[in-house]
């Protein structure tokens, strides 16, 4: 089967393309990378790109879902850019890949809330 990744153009991208690609705030600093996409089953919207941010060499990341209604794509930066500082991030909601951490409307809710973003929930 050929690589579905190579058909994609234009503003098509493959979920896998995605990840790893940097994100940076208005003013051009780098704030992480995406590391995943949580997409709803049912509409197959895109609903939350997390984040990393933080950390070094891997250790003391934290994870951000950031809706993905806050990311535009710029071209010329090969990345996403939000309308965020790293202050708001330092207090944005988190949580640690590593736990039992289980995904709640209410936990969308409150990840909506403090981006101003239109809930999903």
């Amino acid at each position: 089967m050929a690589d579905i990744t190579k058909i994609t153009s234009g503003t098509l991208i493959a979920a896998e393309k995605v990840e790893g690609t940097n994100v940076y705030n208005l003013q051009g600093d780098k704030l992480g990378t995406v590391d995943d996409i949580m997409i709803d089953k049912v509409s197959g919207r895109a609903i939350y790109a997390l984040m990393s941010f933080g950390g070094f060499l891997g250790m003391g990341e934290k994870y951000h879902p950031l809706p993905w209604s806050a990311l535009k794509y710029d071209e010329n930066k090969g990345g996403y850019v939000v309308n965020l500082d790293k202050k708001m991030l330092e207090d944005a909601p988190t949580y640690d890949m590593e736990s039992d951490f289980q995904w709640t409307p209410d936990y969308g809710r409150q990840v909506d809330k403090y981006y101003n973003a239109p809930t999903y929930w």
